[in-house]
């Protein structure tokens, strides 16, 4: 099961890699509990996974960047930006030959948290981020220094913001994910993904599910639902022939028929914002534990060590004041 559990997140971080690039919000979305579901299960990163684990953590913070209701750290004060950032630290040690790309993209996450606290007029919180940004060092000063007279400027729309901007971040992570997919090329599970679809003809039945236009939402959805099932079923059925006990595939499918009914009564949640949505007995089971476990308000690590559909830590908080209410 354990190896079978690498094959998977490689192949959830793959797929998280292609609809990050190809902007698919929906399918990204799935692709992100997958994943978090297979990183929440591991006891310890095995030192060959930590970049596959930390690009995941990585695209989730990046996908999220400009929502800094999100939290994802027990701070409250650390945007989903800056969260972003502390993984993109991590890849760094990972590598050694992409430095100009590891600069350049350091230098538009950090511009960018900055930015994004202006665009939401949070002008005194983006001075205090920068103090958390920066070291000391004369090489940090060029951009310390200009930032800061942006931020006493109070316009988010300055040609530095905008030549450094958020769209700008999305390519080079874009440009940064194709030189990750060339290198898992040689990923197990696509391998044999790709040989299965061409033994079983399912080729064109994926093609002829795909979405021809993005707005067209009903066509979209559905195409987007088959095509997450199909990955599953294939999955499944290989991991089966690979494997002498069959419940960890079982398992799997299980998460991806959860995924399927969260997305039928949640559509719009996971397109662009969260519905208001009933609390489940289990949630709040788990919501209990978490608190148990970890203590009140680390709201970011109970969400991370639970299965919330799609919370985010401020449900959590408010949800637990609720409960201790009804004590």
């Amino acid at each position: 099961e354990a190896v079978a559990a690498e094959w998977m997140l490689e192949f959830a971080c793959s797929c998280l890699c292609r609809h990050f690039a190809e902007q698919s919000g929906a399918d990204f979305w799935r692709w992100r509990d997958v994943a978090q579901a297979l990183i929440n299960g591991l006891s310890q990163i095995p030192p060959h996974q930590k970049k596959t684990v930390y690009l995941c953590q990585l695209l989730i913070r990046i996908a999220q960047g400009k929502s800094l209701g999100l939290q994802f750290e027990n701070d409250e004060k650390i945007s989903p930006l800056e969260s972003a950032l502390s993984f993109w630290t991590l890849l760094e040690k990972e590598e050694v030959k992409l430095e100009k790309l590891h600069k350049d993209i350091r230098c538009l996450i950090q511009i960018q948290i900055v930015a994004v606290h202006m665009e939401h007029r949070y002008f005194k919180e983006a001075a205090e981020v920068l103090e958390r940004l920066f070291t000391d060092s004369e090489s940090d000063k060029p951009l310390r220094v200009k930032l800061a007279t942006i931020i006493k400027t109070k316009d988010p729309y300055v040609p530095l913001l905008q030549s450094f901007s958020y769209s700008n971040l999305i390519s080079k992570i874009k440009f940064y994910t194709e030189l990750f997919m060339k290198e898992n090329q040689t990923n197990f599970l696509i391998q044999e993904a790709t040989k299965h679809v061409v033994s079983k003809g399912l080729g064109a039945t994926t093609s002829q599910n795909r979405p021809v236009e993005v707005n067209e939402n009903d066509k979209s959805d559905l195409g987007t639902k088959q095509r997450f099932v199909l990955s599953f079923i294939l999955l499944r059925d290989m991991l089966r022939q690979k494997l002498t006990r069959s419940a960890f595939p079982n398992f799997f499918f299980l998460i991806c028929l959860d995924n399927m009914q969260n997305v039928g009564k949640n559509e719009d949640s996971l397109a662009c914002s969260r519905r208001r949505q009933r609390w489940t007995y289990e949630e709040d089971l788990q919501l209990k534990w978490g608190v148990r476990q970890f203590g009140v308000g680390n709201w970011a690590k109970i969400l991370v060590h639970g299965e919330f559909n799609n919370r985010t830590s401020v449900m959590l908080k408010d949800r637990w004041r609720t409960l201790s209410k009804i004590k």
